[in-house]
């Protein structure tokens, strides 16, 4: 902020990525527990609420956090401290208008998604609904969050986050568990009162357990989904108390010295102008996850129709241990499509894992960016898109390589004793494919955020345009081929980031006239994440030989101890390798918590670059 010293892109970088690591491991404690309770088909169901969501949602929000804080950036860089804050004033009035516009258009088509659309089960309807007012207090949030960011005070977006996770774990959860246990507790009073023939559960008459969790899981869905709803209210809470106590910073001397502010309708054309190129990209890329959902389980079902047999085969020890799939034919075609959507949504998890906390190097390089870029500052414009560059791939490579490396043995230990320890052979081979493919997706936020703080948001549009298109090719022939069904939509998804990766960064660094060392941001981080990825996969498979897994229930056996202890040694291998190769600078160390110090003592032995 104006009276404080400003969080460096890295500083920045490091507070949000240490909230959505918290996010993460909250989510895990979420997702995990949910798939057990709901299965593989309620997670179907939960996804599919979250698809038709995601694209309305980008509508909302997508541009104007990243206008409002190129804005403020911009404005605090050219000593414009009344304009930044006319700018903040004039977002919170648009948000509001966004917000209401974006929830009720969610609502309007929560019932012909849910009923009309190929692939998506009418049953998904109270899931949808539920996560619907989640857009209005998410919207208005943001405009607190892009405010902070252009000020380079990344601390409270991270805590908001922090707490609207909580607020899904804690309130999601227990919701989703009052349905499951409400609707079992049904379901067993009402076979044991009518001897064994049928049963009412929340007002639908079934005759068996399968039925009885049919009916069970899209109520558990919408449960777990409100949480969510939930959380958005408690985050937005935050920030309006935080931002009432802390304020912005600027003391009474900057503001008066500072020239006036723009009128109001001003600055929302000029932040709308910066807004809708971003707003469009954005709207296409989660257009084509909503198109995703309705083509993925639509060309399965072709798959399925044109050869069963092959998609059965393919997938056999899976399926044979599904409970819910005690026919496995033709004519149980829809269950099966479900089976392999919610296997696929899995896999997703791990797939954004990764990406989500790289996208908070882009959150944290706008606002820095869009300052040296006004004020043409050419030495912190190369450094800037440098560091973001280079600390994605540190992070990205050896994450990515390593889940590949160890996909199996991941899935075993997380899934491997609830209801979804059947899916594992299905969702190994995408993990792996999404692992390799890691480095790809964790800089594509990133470089789309550098462009956009240069005033080139045309560029990201066009590219996820073109992506977009090999993306739904690749789903078209592909996913209804019966030899790849389900692993076809990972090739699409891939093809597409690397199509919109490559357009992106070529274009960053034409416009932004900078060299790039790429032996220092890309080749010496890959070549140590190899060792590492070498390392985790090769000690996993000696360790297991040496003291195989043993059959217990319980999550600490064998198996978890050697993948435990190879992703340490995988860690340490890099670590030492990075020292060694000196892909490492020093103001990547620095970022770190006691970080001076521990440069000073690597450079005394020459191990920094």
């Amino acid at each position: 902020m104006a009276t404080e010293k400003k969080q460096s892109v890295l500083n920045g970088a490091m507070v949000l990525m240490f909230g959505v690591v918290l996010v993460k491991l909250i989510g895990v404690l979420f997702k995990i527990p949910l798939t057990d309770l709901v299965g593989s088909v309620g997670r179907g169901y939960f996804s599919s609420a979250y698809e038709v969501y995601t694209p309305i949602f980008a509508i909302s929000m997508a541009g104007l956090p990243v206008a409002v804080s190129r804005m403020v950036a911009e404005n605090v860089a050219l000593e414009k401290y009344r304009e930044a804050r006319s700018v903040f004033k004039v977002s919170q009035r648009i948000f509001l208008i966004v917000g209401l516009v974006g929830t009720a258009i969610l609502f309007l088509a929560a019932y012909p998604y849910t009923h009309f659309i190929a692939g998506v089960s009418p049953k998904s309807l109270p899931a949808v609904l539920c996560v619907a007012p989640s857009i209005f207090f998410c919207c208005y949030m943001s405009a607190y969050r892009g405010y902070y960011e252009g000020l380079r005070n990344m601390t409270p977006t991270a805590i908001s986050q922090v707490v609207e996770a909580l607020g899904k774990l804690f309130i999601g959860l227990l919701l989703a568990k009052l349905v499951v246990s409400s609707g079992l507790s049904q379901y067993e009073a009402g076979m044991l009162a009518s001897g064994d023939v049928k049963a009412t559960v929340f007002g639908t008459e079934v005759t068996s357990s399968i039925e009885a969790n049919s009916v069970i899981a899209p109520l558990a869905a919408a449960g777990a989904v409100l949480g969510v709803t939930v959380g958005s209210i408690l985050s937005n809470v935050f920030l309006m108390v935080y931002h009432k106590i802390k304020g912005d910073g600027f003391t009474r001397v900057q503001l008066v010295n500072s020239p006036k502010a723009r009128d109001g309708s001003v600055l929302a054309k000029e932040m709308i102008k910066i807004a809708v190129p971003m707003v469009v990209s954005a709207l296409i890329l989660n257009i084509t996850n909503l198109i995703d959902t309705i083509t993925i389980q639509a060309r399965l079902a072709t798959a399925l129709e044109t050869d069963f047999n092959a998609v059965f085969s393919m997938h056999e020890a899976a399926m044979t241990k599904a409970v819910s799939l005690s026919r496995l034919d033709i004519s149980n075609k829809p269950e099966v499509v479900k089976y392999l959507w919610g296997a696929y949504g899995s896999a997703l998890d791990f797939r954004n894992l990764i990406p989500t906390i790289t996208v908070q190097l882009g959150v944290s390089a706008l606002p820095a960016l869009a300052a040296a870029w006004a004020v043409k500052d050419k030495k912190n414009i190369t450094s800037t898109i440098e560091t973001v560059i280079r600390i994605g791939m540190l992070i990205a490579l050896p994450a990515g390589i390593g889940m590949a490396s160890l996909a199996e043995p991941i899935l075993t230990v997380i899934y491997g004793r609830g209801n979804f320890s059947d899916t594992i052979p299905v969702v190994v081979p995408i993990m792996t494919a999404y692992g390799l493919a890691t480095f790809v997706m964790a800089i594509s936020t990133p470089v789309t955020n550098m462009l956009q703080a240069i005033g080139r948001t045309d560029i990201p549009v066009k590219s996820v345009v073109v992506g977009a298109i090999c993306k739904l090719t690749c789903n078209f022939i592909l996913v209804g081929n019966p030899k790849f069904n389900v692993y076809g939509a990972v090739a699409g998804t891939i093809l597409f980031y690397v199509v919109i990766v490559s357009c992106n960064l070529i274009s960053l660094v034409k416009y932004a006239k900078v060299k790039i060392n790429w032996s220092s941001v890309f080749f010496k981080p890959f070549f140590c994440a190899a060792l590492c990825g070498l390392t985790a996969f090769t000690s996993n498979a000696l360790l297991n030989r040496i003291f195989p897994a043993d059959t217990s229930e319980s999550i600490l056996n064998m198996g978890t101890v050697a993948m435990v202890v190879a992703v340490g040694l995988a860690v340490i291998v890099y670590v030492i390798s990075l020292l060694l190769f000196k892909a490492v600078a020093r103001e990547d160390v620095s970022a770190l918590p006691k970080g001076e110090k521990i440069a000073k003592a690597l450079e005394k032995y020459g191990l920094l670059g």
